[in-house]
């Protein structure tokens, strides 16, 4: 990694903390920190499930339990536990706290308005787009991708989704059973492979390799929700399929595409995919792609790069 990146991102991280008032006991002096301050947000007015709060806020679950308590303790917060299963547990706002939550409303807007405040109209609106973009990058680097089961609740979602996709997209609708097979075996080590993206824990996207010994390996069942596209989620789902391909000593791989799907046949162009005649009898196909993959290709695993949403068979 480039040390000059990484001393810019320790400066920009330094810069907002103080910025923000993150360094202060008494988050917009209402005397509690920045993290109590935040957990009141998170709960909103319609309460929250904690164990949904701990995915979201990405927090440990003793320091989770420790907030708690102190709101608790303030008489903000009000933790319920499940009737039919006590480990369930979840917060909702007293009227306390609900009054609370509308005064850092109130002081939160007052200070965004100082920052803006001491720049002119151009120099507002570049601040405002660039925290718009740092924000998007910073939603794409929280992504973690990793080898899932196919019978794992998370991939279950995602095939789920994606089916609903494409028989939403493709005219005559889309029936998994006429396509091309990537059943469950197929997607599990030595015959190939699941990764799932995941965003606080939550399922948001997917793609499948499947391996045919020296063969090229097929990519399959490519996803990515619409809640998180504009990330390049799409792009590095991709790239990491390659690099599990090429570290099996794959050097092809390929994939086929509806003609319905144009921003991932746009993203495989970009991405070196050249096309080719068919080379199976998919259904609904409509362009067949393939790609020369190198050793250098397994140094891509991890890699966030901007792109688009994605499908693929």
């Amino acid at each position: 990694m480039d040390a000059e990146m990484v001393q810019q991102v320790r400066q920009f991280n330094r810069t907002v903390t103080q910025r923000i008032g993150a360094l202060e006991e008494s988050f917009l002096s209402r005397d509690r920190p920045l993290g109590e301050a935040r957990l009141l947000w998170e709960i909103g007015k319609d309460g929250c499930d904690v164990r949904e709060l701990r995915a979201r806020l990405d927090l440990d679950s003793g320091y989770l339990s420790r907030l708690l308590r102190a709101l608790e303790a303030a008489g903000l917060v009000v933790v319920h536990r499940g009737e039919t299963d006590a480990r369930v547990r979840t917060a909702a706002l007293t009227s306390k706290g609900r009054r609370e939550v509308a005064t850092l409303d109130r002081l939160s807007d007052d200070g965004a308005v100082s920052i803006l405040e001491p720049l002119n109209l151009r120099q507002r609106q570049r601040l405002v787009a660039a925290m718009a973009e740092v924000e998007r990058l910073l939603l794409a680097s929280t992504v973690t991708i990793s080898v899932c089961e196919p019978g794992h609740s998370d991939a279950r979602v995602c095939m789920s989704a994606y089916f609903r996709e494409l028989a939403d997209r493709f005219p005559d609708g889309f029936d998994p059973e006429l396509s091309i097979s990537a059943a469950d075996a197929e997607l599990v080590l030595p015959a190939g492979l699941l990764l799932v993206a995941r965003l606080h824990s939550e399922p948001v996207g997917c793609g499948a390799l499947k391996f045919h010994g020296t063969e090229p390996a097929e990519i399959k069942r490519m996803w990515v929700s619409s809640a998180v596209r504009g990330l390049g989620l799409g792009r590095r789902l991709l790239a990491e399929l390659e690099a599990h391909a090429a570290a099996k000593h794959v050097t092809t791989v390929r994939l086929e595409t509806n003609d319905s799907l144009t921003e991932a046949i746009s993203l495989y162009r970009e991405s070196g995919y050249q096309e080719v005649p068919a080379f199976n009898n998919e259904p609904y196909a409509h362009h067949w792609f393939e790609k020369k993959l190198s050793i250098e290709d397994t140094s891509v695993l991890s890699v966030s790069q901007p792109g688009c949403a994605c499908h693929g068979g």
